[in-house]
Order: C-alpha cells, then sequence, then structure tokens
C-alpha cells in the first residue's frame, strides 16, 4: 500500500512539475522533464505515447539508490549500482518512503518557485503592456488633437456656407407661405365638400340600416312560414333558401310548384330577379 501510494504522489508531482516548468505535452510525441541539483537527486518523467516512465537517483544514509516506474508500476530498484529483485522490494520500505517525502518536498518548492517566476513574469508582461498603451494613448491624442484643430477649420467654413443657405431658405419660406395660403383656400373648399359628402353617407347608412331591417324581417316572415309548412322543423331550421322565376329551394331541396306559388305570390318582390340566402346571414340578389 505504502509503494501504491508512492507511485502515485510520484505520478501526481511530476504533472505539476511539467505543467509549470516544462510546459504543456501531447500525447503522441516524447517529452522528458527531468530535476538535478536538489541534494544530489536526479528525477526525469519520460513520456512517449501511451508510456510514461519515471527515473529517480539520490542517496539516502551513505547509499545511493534509483527507483524506476514505467505507467505507475515500479519496475526497477538499484542500490549502489545492485539490481535488487523484486521479491527483496520491500526490504526497502524506509528508503522508498524518504524518496517519496524528498521527491514530494522537491517538486513542492520548485512548484512554488516557477509560480512565483510565472507570476512575476506576468506582472512585468502587464506593466510593458500598459507602457504600450500609453504610448498608444499618446500618439492618439496628439493625432485627435491635430485633426480637431483641423475640423474647427473646416467648420468654420461650413458656418459661413449655411449662413448664406439660411438666407435662402428665408426666402423660400415666404414663398411657402404664400402657397400654404392658397392650400388652405382650397382646403377650406374640400371642408364643405367632405360634409355633404359625410351628410350623404349617413343618410345612406340610414338606409342601409332600414333595408336590414326589412331584410332580417322578411327572412323571420319566410321562416316561420316555412315552419307553418313543415318544410324545416322549426326556425333554425333554415340554412339555405333559393327563389327565382323558375322554382324555389330550400337547403338545397326542390319545392313542389304548389309551395313555389304560394311563396311566389306572397314575396313577388323577390322573384324579379334571383334571390338567394344562406345561414351566414348574407342575402343575395340581383
Amino acid at each position: 500500500m505504502k509503494t501504491n501510494y508512492l507511485k502515485r504522489s510520484l505520478w501526481l508531482a511530476a504533472i505539476l512539475l511539467t505543467t509549470l516548468c516544462a510546459g504543456a505535452q501531447t500525447k503522441t510525441s516524447a517529452k522528458t522533464a527531468s530535476v538535478t541539483g536538489h541534494n544530489n537527486m536526479y528525477y526525469r518523467i519520460h513520456n512517449e505515447g501511451n508510456r510514461r516512465t519515471e527515473d529517480i537517483q539520490t542517496e539516502y544514509e551513505g547509499k545511493l539508490y534509483r527507483i524506476q516506474w514505467v505507467n505507475e508500476k515500479m519496475t526497477s530498484l538499484l542500490v549502489d549500482g545492485e539490481k535488487i529483485p523484486e521479491a527483496n522490494w520491500s526490504k526497502f520500505t524506509d528508503a522508498i518512503d524518504h524518496v517519496r517525502e524528498e521527491i514530494k518536498e522537491m517538486v513542492k518548492r520548485d512548484a512554488e518557485q516557477a509560480k512565483r517566476n510565472a507570476e512575476q513574469a506576468v506582472r512585468n508582461e502587464e506593466q510593458a503592456k500598459r507602457n504600450a498603451e500609453q504610448n498608444i494613448r499618446n500618439a492618439e491624442q496628439a493625432k485627435r488633437n491635430a485633426e480637431q484643430a483641423h475640423l474647427s477649420e473646416i467648420q468654420e467654413k461650413k458656418n459661413a456656407e449655411q449662413a448664406v443657405r439660411n438666407k435662402e431658405q428665408e426666402k423660400r419660406n415666404a414663398e411657402q407661405a404664400v402657397r400654404n395660403a392658397e392650400q388652405a383656400k382650397v382646403n377650406a373648399g374640400q371642408e364643405v365638400r367632405n360634409k355633404e359628402q359625410a351628410e350623404r353617407n349617413e343618410l345612406q347608412a340610414k338606409k342601409n340600416q332600414e333595408q336590414a331591417r326589412a331584410n332580417e324581417q322578411m327572412i323571420k316572415d319566410i321562416t316561420n312560414d316555412l315552419v307553418g309548412d313543415k318544410i324545416i322543423p322549426d326556425t333554425n331550421g333554415l340554412h339555405e333558401m333559393k327563389l327565382n322565376e323558375f322554382g324555389m329551394s330550400i337547403n338545397g331541396v326542390k319545392q313542389p310548384e304548389e309551395v313555389f306559388k304560394k311563396y311566389k305570390e306572397k314575396y313577388s318582390k323577390f322573384f324579379d330577379g334571383n334571390f338567394n340566402y344562406s345561414r351566414d346571414g348574407i342575402i343575395r340578389g340581383q
């Protein structure tokens, strides 16, 4: 369990170190990150495709240890140059744990320093950017000042031209006032004609209302007659009616000759042409 924990710690530490110090890595290319100069320690991570190799070499209690992992699995242990069989790895648990802690501290220090360096680099870059932006703003302001002076000169010329146009506009306004007076006279005559047309429209609307009432009453009378003659069951039974000099149909059914004669005599004024009625309330005739 301790060995697995060491491997995972080393793997996480290596990721942090290579991210901060060695840059981004791809899965398809071979990348190597190494650290030296920490208490005679050598630490190397090599990624190639799906294979991840970690080599650690350091001194502990007067002995030189070299350990290797491949894809997080410990594959080799050498002590003072002597390769230790896997069956005897458990005898070196203390040394391996020490190496683990030493690497963690080294990676932590390097990561913190890398972070500080990166932060300072960011600050330096931001300051340089601010300086460059200020230089740009200064140049832009100088350009705006020159443009404003030019615009002021142009505006003075425009003002003089506008004064000429204003005088011409005053002349046109006077001419328009004359035309407006003439148009007002025409409008007054049109207002009289509009009033007369409104009176005619009102009279026609009244006639239309009277005709609508007459049509409504006529349909009621015919409907009542049809109910009385048992041609339709009730006053809601009339859906369509057609009358002309040749015959009569109710709801699409042609009526007998005697019925036709009766309604023709009673409602003779509707038989001079064609008379159609549908349930939508519209009466059509010629």
